[in-house]
């Protein structure tokens, strides 16, 4: 197998072929997938072993005071022997990494071969293709949770106990001195933990990132926006607490601190800088300064690393294993992204240079992984499945007017968009309106012009005249509604979302399958907008891949409306969101086959990558915390020289060798409700296939439900079509 090692004796940094490890008992062997260079501590190592002999000595002052005391035991001659013997060897890098486990050892019953796990350890999670890691230092990944992202185990712990060291409790503001990858770590978890954060980097761009992950502000030591940051958030009283996540030989972080902590703050060193602590700025506020030692409890105890005797939790709540699982498990809930500190991805077989490039300063990094070729490790994202349509086809319905509807639920959407548009259609009788209280179902009789009104469902499911049913209640109602009209023989047209869940798209798959009655149309309008479908005929067929941006400016929920009850009713993209995948897949001709998803902290603003088979991307941000009186939709689409603007369904244009813009600006909105309906109409009218295949509404419900496990797993959704 290959290892990335290093003579520190000559600096040589070589990638070589040595033997596989065996797998003894009390730990696993494991085949690497992705292993995570440390820029910080391995980076060090790699510019310590190009120094002279000299340069050496005084960066590791404590290796030459064991090599004194060496001296003084065993003389010049053989302590001279030792120390050369020790340098010119190779030593191994690296210390986190994801991979698969490969051969289990004796006494290990906690995972098997083929599971996904992270390792820790300098001597065991090495940036080699096979490594043996005991069983206190791996553990099992959250299911979806990204290989990639796994492989910042070992630094996230790190930076886990570093706050665990701190005791942040909510509301305090802490202070980040260096914004390297353990300080961007340590940003968002104080975030997650309610704490508001100052940090301070002088790199600008390190210092973006970091408020872009949570930060209220960053700036350059000297910059005076910090210390103005810090005055703000506590009132002038300084910090609760400051992590040392820097490096280097200057002295200004540990000032710093002690300048900007409050009174009886604490500082707590995690990086290795320079701690010539001030003794009357450290004594007059009487600062508790304290260590966090690496992982957690258990680093350096071989009896715990390497032996796998655990601490009891009743005594050592977060030991070295402990943290590490902590920490996967707050990166696939979404506490924690490390997705934005990944600067660069390389092959394992191009480790030398990449070092090198990290090293002469090229290559500008956070964080940077390895990728191991032999082992991908797929199976760990995740998946939902696509179902497919198997039936057997109802007998033709007969044409015939009017069309007789039936309508369940008459809430505002029903009442505003769809009612005034079908009352006013020749050929189309509502028959029965029905709804949950007798008042609402009067409104609307009286309104619209029902013939009947009822809060008996059966009886009208029951009523053979009636040809269609419009399902327009609440969420979490449509899928099992949608089946009982489905299974009366009726068409349906059920408003968004179809299902929230896979079992529940599923339900209604299989009634259609049981009843051989397909006529079935969700609520997707947009495809149907005039001004859309002009704006796509105007660009014409393409012959590459298209690029599309989608920017819903949603704005945010009033008090007390329904759709926050997430719990019942699901999240608002759950509810929304088909409505803006259909529209991409519409214009992109296809239905796409895998879904990102990610959403910062803190709102619910999304941003939803899906992918399709001709390598056509759709980008949706799905906003909340935008500006009302910014348009709510805009759309791009990219592709063979051309650009098709949408403006919030006003405006429209397309841009290629020639241009056109929309001649006129409508009186209103046409989201395309009008059109859909009498498409749906005549499809009930006539007996003739349903506006929308099925086969695209169960792709777009399949699509917007992956949303919610991509953001549950942080990893791109396969949408995997089943037979």
């Amino acid at each position: 197998m290959k290892q990335v090692v290093q003579n520190y004796k000559s600096g040589e940094l070589t990638v070589l072929d040595v033997p596989v490890p065996g797998c003894k008992p009390g730990g696993v062997l494991v085949r690497t997938a992705y292993s995570l260079i440390s820029t910080g501590t391995e980076l060090m190592k790699v510019s310590e072993a190009g120094m002279s002999m000299l340069g050496k000595a005084r960066s590791r002052p404590d290796q030459v005071a064991k090599v004194m005391q060496s001296v003084a035991t065993n003389g010049v001659p053989a302590t001279y022997r030792k120390v050369m013997g020790k340098l010119d060897s190779y030593t191994p890098l690296g210390y986190s990494l994801c991979g698969v486990v490969e051969q289990v050892g004796a006494g290990i019953d906690d995972v098997k071969v083929g599971d996904v796990v992270a390792c820790a350890g300098n001597e065991h999670a090495l940036h080699a293709e096979l490594n043996w890691v005991p069983k206190n230092l791996y553990t099992p990944v959250p299911d979806g949770l990204a290989p990639r992202h796994a492989a910042f185990g070992t630094v996230g712990s790190i930076a886990l106990q570093g706050v665990r060291q701190g005791e942040p409790q909510l509301g305090e503001v802490a202070l980040v001195i260096g914004l390297g990858l353990i300080g961007q770590l340590v940003v968002q978890l104080l975030t997650a933990s309610g704490v508001r954060v100052v940090g301070v980097d002088p790199d600008p761009a390190r210092c973006a990132l970091a408020e872009n992950l949570g930060a209220v502000v960053c700036g350059d030591p000297a910059s005076a926006a910090v210390e103005a940051g810090v005055v703000e958030l506590t009132d002038g009283h300084g910090v609760d607490q400051v992590y040392l996540a820097a490096g280097g030989g200057s002295n200004q972080p540990v000032e710093l601190a002690a300048h900007l902590s409050r009174d009886r703050g604490r500082v707590v060193d995690i990086g290795k800088c320079r701690l010539d602590l001030p003794w009357n700025a450290y004594y007059e506020k009487e600062l508790d300064v304290r260590f966090s030692r690496s992982y957690g409890p258990g680093r350096y105890d071989p009896e715990y690393e390497l032996a796998g005797r655990d601490y009891p939790i009743g005594y050592v709540r977060w030991t070295e294993r402990r943290n590490l699982a902590c920490f996967l498990d707050l990166v696939a809930r979404g506490r924690v992204d490390v997705e934005p500190l990944i600067s660069h991805i390389a092959d394992f077989d191009d480790a030398v240079t990449t070092y090198q490039s990290l090293k002469d300063g090229e290559l500008k990094a956070v964080a940077v992984l390895f990728r191991y070729p032999e082992q991908e490790v797929e199976a760990a994202a995740p998946t939902v499945a696509v179902p497919a349509v198997d039936m057997r086809p109802g007998p033709a319905r007969a044409a015939r007017t009017p069309v007789r509807l039936a309508f369940v639920g008459a809430g505002n959407y029903a009442t505003s968009m769809l009612l005034p548009h079908l009352a006013r259609r020749e050929g189309v009788e509502l028959s029965t309106v029905v709804t949950t209280t007798a008042l609402s179902a009067a409104n609307a009789r009286r309104k619209f012009g029902f013939a009947g009104a009822t809060t008996d469902l059966d009886a009208v499911l029951g009523d053979k005249s009636i040809d269609a049913v419009f399902v327009v209640t609440r969420h979490s109602s449509h899928a099992e509604l949608t089946r009982k009209a489905l299974l009366a023989g009726k068409a349906v047209f059920v408003e968004k979302p179809l299902a929230l869940t896979e079992d529940e798209l599923a339900g209604v798959l299989a009634t259609v399958e049981e009843s051989g009655n397909d006529r079935l149309q969700v609520g997707f309008n947009r495809r149907f907008a005039p001004l859309l479908q002009e704006a796509k005929e105007r660009f014409g067929a393409r012959t590459g891949p298209a690029s599309l941006r989608y920017l819903v400016n949603a704005g945010r929920l009033q008090h007390g409306s329904w759709y926050l009850q997430q719990g019942t009713e699901g999240s608002r993209f759950a509810g929304e969101g088909g409505h803006f995948i259909d529209t991409a897949s519409w214009l992109l001709g296809a239905d796409p086959v895998s879904v990102y998803a990610t959403a910062p902290s803190g709102n619910e603003d999304l941003q939803v990558v899906l992918h399709y088979p001709d390598g056509s991307t759709a980008t949706i941000s799905y906003v909340t915390t935008g500006a009302p009186s910014f348009p709510k939709e805009t759309l791009d689409l990219v592709a063979d020289g051309k650009v098709l603007r949408l403006d919030d369904f006003v405006r429209a244009s397309v841009y290629g060798s020639k241009r056109w813009v929309s001649s006129r600006l409508p009186k209103a909105r046409d989201k395309g409700q009008n059109a859909e309906l009498a498409a749906f109409v005549k499809a009930v009218r006539t007996g003739g296939p349903m506006p929308v295949p099925l086969e695209s509404l169960v792709a777009t419900t399949s699509a917007t439900l992956a949303v919610h496990a991509g953001l549950a797993g942080g990893a791109p959704v396969t949408l995997a079509r089943t037979r």
